[in-house]
């Protein structure tokens, strides 16, 4: 295994913990560390696939990157509004 495939592997732990945590009902997704968890493995994952390129696989963690970086983004929306 090359170091890019070893990255990647931590990337897909990252994901599927995060997941796992969700289910079992250890996190929300309201919760910051879950959202830094997915947006992490998704940035290993990409990091990964620029050597090993799959183009289904890369499209998803840009989507997956982009919709993590919405839920952080309303998490500190909604964190805000509650203190006004």
């Amino acid at each position: 295994m090359d170091i890019f495939q070893f990255i990647g592997f931590l990337g897909m732990i990252c994901i599927v913990l995060a997941y796992f945590f969700l289910q079992i009902g250890k996190m929300t997704s309201a919760d910051l560390s879950y959202q830094f968890i997915n947006l992490a493995g998704a940035i290993l994952l990409i990091i990964s696939l620029f050597v090993h390129f799959n183009l289904g696989s890369f499209l998803i963690e840009v989507f997956w990157i982009f919709i993590t970086l919405y839920g952080i983004f309303k998490i500190y929306k909604d964190k805000r509004e509650v203190k006004e």
